[in-house]
């Protein structure tokens, strides 16, 4: 738990480093290289998926075995296998994009103006992989501590570096705009990865006095393909799908009637003004999730069936209590704070829509991380990949005609599906029935009351002469106090702690 609480409080710090970075970022470069920005950013995760997606998952599940098993020495193995086939997997596909960059940038992103974006992506796809590979090795054996910190350093680093280039250099053009922000983060990934290098070998110890025993290269490479194989592959599709679904998204808005420019302002600032901000919730769900999957697999491992599934209800019902309220006052109080802070009233845009979107995307997340844990990776891959490919067909049937809007809906139709379809393999693969008071209602209760509230208490705010953002701001710290104070008119805490496990 002190693991989860630390990696909590990290993830909302970054992800408020972050969401001020992107204001400062739209603010000093506009919201068409925003959108360019956002343009190459499919490229650089389909390539990750393709080199490193599975490997990490693969290094942190491994690593929690074997330190359950006393093994530190297989887990140095299993580190050196893992980066070895890291930059095996690396070598050619990042060669095809520097040899292919001027027609990936013009054939597949559909604006020539990325070029300099995708080159640069290169180094920085090499040294996050390195990065991560040592990363998981904490999260897996619950040091969160090193691999927290760095991150948020990292975070803020970046955001440092990337608005003084920009300001520095002042590039003259939207191309050397959009290769200033992904220079720097090859900058701050340089960092990165030798902190994390050098993190692993001081706690993990000199190899030559590691306890344990030595493992054939084989077995481990057998192990390693075992989890990584289903999951980079299914990474890897999703990731051309999702790529897909955004690289076609301004092209379909100019096919409605927009030209390529308001095309893509409008993807900019849906993908990179108001997802992130509803993403702000969000924060505590990935350290939830690097805790969460590591832990199932030493209950697994154990054969501890009632373990799991009193892991699997707190973690659940935890994040529902966070996250249905958080996105039910930001859907009604969000327009007010992302147009006062971006500047950018398209912010309000399918605000609820994009907030359902987002909840049940986290659903399918919390899901898909105990499917891993149990082993049951290759159900999660194959939900994800289902659910990829309708959001995509979706997304060419509706953008065109309804804009937005169009992607909006497809968003939240195809992530409650997701959710469905998870949660039914969890329910049986570990035997817990779904405790629907304690994880939806009431929380869904108590948010609609706070939402309302909140609304309520803005437009008064508003009459009494504040400005929209302290107003927001104000109306949603009241919010957040009547849900506190309906979940416990409800009962919530007694109901939890009195329900049984199964």
């Amino acid at each position: 738990m002190r693991a989860v609480v630390l990696l909590t409080l990290t993830g909302i710090l970054s992800q408020l480093v972050g969401f001020v970075y992107r204001v400062c970022l739209t603010r000093l470069a506009g919201a068409e290289i925003l959108g360019l920005y956002q343009l190459i950013l499919p490229i650089y995760s389909v390539l990750l998926s393709m080199t490193s997606v599975g490997l990490t998952t693969a290094v942190s599940n491994l690593s929690a075995r074997y330190e359950a098993l006393g093994n530190r020495r297989a887990i140095h193995q299993v580190r050196g296998q893992a980066v070895r086939l890291f930059f095996l997997l690396a070598i050619l596909p990042c060669a095809l994009l520097l040899v292919f960059s001027d027609g990936a940038s013009v054939y597949i992103l559909g604006d020539a103006r990325t070029q300099l974006g995708l080159i640069l992506l290169v180094p920085c796809l090499l040294l996050t992989g390195t990065e991560n590979l040592h990363k998981h090795y904490f999260y897996g054996t619950g040091r969160v501590t090193p691999a927290a910190l760095t991150e948020l350093a990292e975070q803020v680093l970046k955001a440092v570096v990337i608005l003084t280039l920009l300001v520095v250099l002042h590039p003259t053009s939207p191309e050397k705009a959009v290769g200033t922000i992904v220079l720097g983060m090859v900058l701050c990934e340089i960092l990165s990865a030798l902190t994390q290098t050098a993190l692993f070998r001081v706690y993990l110890g000199h190899h030559g006095k590691l306890k344990g025993e030595r493992l054939e290269g084989s077995v481990l490479r057998r192990q390693i393909g075992h989890i990584a194989l289903p999951l980079g592959f299914a990474a890897l599709l999703g990731n051309l799908i999702s790529s897909a679904n955004s690289v076609l998204i301004p092209r379909l808005l100019v096919l409605g009637g927009m030209d390529q420019g308001e095309a893509v302002s409008a993807y900019g600032v849906t993908f990179g003004m108001t997802l992130p901000m509803l993403m702000l919730p969000t924060a505590f769900l990935s350290a939830l999730g690097l805790v969460l999957t590591p832990k199932l697999s030493q209950y697994s491992a154990l054969g501890k069936q009632g373990a799991i599934r009193r892991q699997v209800r707190r973690s659940v019902g935890v994040a529902n209590l966070i996250l249905i309220p958080a996105l039910a006052l930001l859907a009604v109080l969000g327009s007010a704070i992302g147009t006062s802070l971006y500047k950018e009233p398209a912010v309000a845009n399918h605000l609820s829509l994009l907030a359902l979107g987002v909840l049940f995307s986290c659903w399918q997340s919390l899901f898909s991380w105990v499917l891993n844990g149990v082993n049951r990776q290759g159900a999660s891959a194959g939900i994800a990949l289902v659910c990829d490919g309708l959001q995509l067909v979706l997304t060419c049937l509706t953008v065109g005609r309804f804009g937005m809007g169009g992607y909006a809906v497809s968003f939240a139709v195809t992530s409650l599906l997701g959710a469905v379809l998870t949660w039914k393999v969890v329910s049986r693969e570990i035997g817990l029935k779904l405790p629907v008071f304690v994880w939806f209602t009431a929380p869904t209760l108590a948010a609609c009351l706070a939402a309302s509230c909140g609304d309520l208490m803005e437009t008064v705010l508003l009459r009494g002469g504040l400005e929209a953002l302290p107003a927001a701001c104000g109306a949603m710290v009241f919010g957040l106090l009547l849900y506190l104070a309906a979940l416990e008119a409800m009962g919530v805490s007694q109901t939890w702690d009195g329900k049984p496990d199964s």
